[in-house]
């Protein structure tokens, strides 16, 4: 496994990207640099209680007990020794008491340094590979690029029995052709056709005495320019031309190509899709879980503040995890994301996946899922 360090939250410990490339798997990391951080290096009694508490929250959401770990632990060790390391890790804030009288679950914090400096993460099998790209690609049928980011976010959900998403941007769609239709003296209508199959429309105003020639040369002139090319790469070639003084249009043609391009620039560069919701309901164990999941319903429902979060993952190497309230999209709802930015042909970062759900995700297992859909799902991209 592959790590690289990362710029840390503001007051918590240094956070790592984490990619899991086919056929590398390196030992959990024993040890990370807390300096700064109040972050003592645990010795190996204190980390092998930490994980046991950790690894029982992950698979139970509950408080585990000294009792309980002093059994699992490989060297002998009383409930009282126990006890006594659980109040260092107490007083270091990694893990805490939900109640007077029960276990002890991780902290936010006890997580983010589980995450950074004792999480195992393996590859994945070639079973799942094969099934994750089964799946992605659609066995070889031909779909538009949108059917495969569903899939994906889709499979991600199953995986992780969380919420799968996904962003992209639409500006990064490369293009086949457009066509400008009158629909009224003062009405048109302008048709995007993606390489992908995609077909979208835009009505637009229709500036005073337009005649129809006009919308049949907007139409000529853009056809010539947009194939195989995303809408950035359009707008700035028309751009140069203008500086140039090499524009082919007279004015009136000239204001109906910006429209026709600038309708597709309001408010659906970012394109999110989230997959399985209903997950999220799954294995609630009292009603503090329900208002949990009701307000991370809420916090999938505003979408803006999630494509806010997800572009922040685009900027990492590889996954990046985001643990509660180290954001202020879950500071309530106590959620955690794990979201892999994915390339185009060119190698340039066009959006992410990843998978929302409580705190206690698997995230040896999910990690590794989330970062070969990524793979998967660029790769697919690169050869549309």
């Amino acid at each position: 496994m592959r790590f690289s360090r990362v710029q840390p939250w503001e007051g918590m410990p240094p956070r790592l990207d984490c990619r899991a490339p086919a056929h590398d798997i390196r030992p959990v990391i024993d040890r990370i640099s807390t300096s700064g951080h109040g972050l003592p290096a645990l010795n190996a009694r204190s980390r092998d209680i930490f994980r046991q508490i950790v690894d029982a929250y992950l698979a139970t959401g509950e408080p585990v007990g000294s009792r309980n770990i002093a059994r699992g632990l490989s060297a002998p060790l009383s409930p009282a020794s126990v006890r006594n390391v659980m109040s260092d890790l107490e007083a270091l804030g990694l893990i805490q008491a939900p109640h007077t009288s029960a276990g002890r679950l991780p902290t936010e914090l006890g997580l983010r340094f589980f995450v950074d400096a004792m999480l195992e993460i393996g590859e994945v099998s070639e079973a799942e590979r094969q099934a994750i790209e089964a799946k992605v690609a659609g066995s070889g049928r031909p779909r538009s690029f949108e059917d495969v980011l569903g899939e994906a976010g889709q499979l991600l959900s199953g995986l992780s029995r969380g919420a799968g998403v996904v962003l992209t941007s639409k500006q990064d769609a490369r293009l086949k052709h457009i066509e400008f239709v009158q629909l009224e003296p003062r009405r048109g209508l302008v048709i995007l056709v993606s390489q992908d199959g995609s077909v979208e429309n835009r009505v637009l105003p229709l500036p005073p005495g337009l005649p129809a020639s006009a919308l049949i040369e907007a139409t000529n002139y853009l056809n010539a320019r947009i194939a195989g090319r995303t809408l950035a790469e359009v707008r700035a070639d028309i751009e140069r031309a203008r500086e140039m003084a090499r524009t082919e249009l007279d004015a009136i043609t000239a204001q109906l190509v910006d429209a026709g391009l600038a309708s597709w620039g309001e408010g659906t560069e970012r394109q999110l899709i989230v997959r399985g919701q209903a997950n999220l309901l799954e294995d609630l164990k009292a009603i503090e879980d329900l208002e949990r999941v009701r307000l991370l319903l809420d916090d999938l429902e505003g979408k803006k503040d999630v494509v806010d979060l997800l572009g922040r993952a685009e900027s990492a190497d590889g996954v990046r995890i985001f643990i509660g309230s180290e954001n202020k999209l879950f500071s309530l709802s106590g959620s955690s994301m794990i979201a892999a930015p994915f390339r185009d042909g060119r190698q340039n970062i066009v959006g992410v996946v990843g998978v929302i759900g409580p705190t206690r995700l698997n995230y040896a297992r999910v990690v590794p899922m989330v970062d070969y859909t990524a793979k998967v799902v660029g790769r697919l991209l690169g050869e549309s």
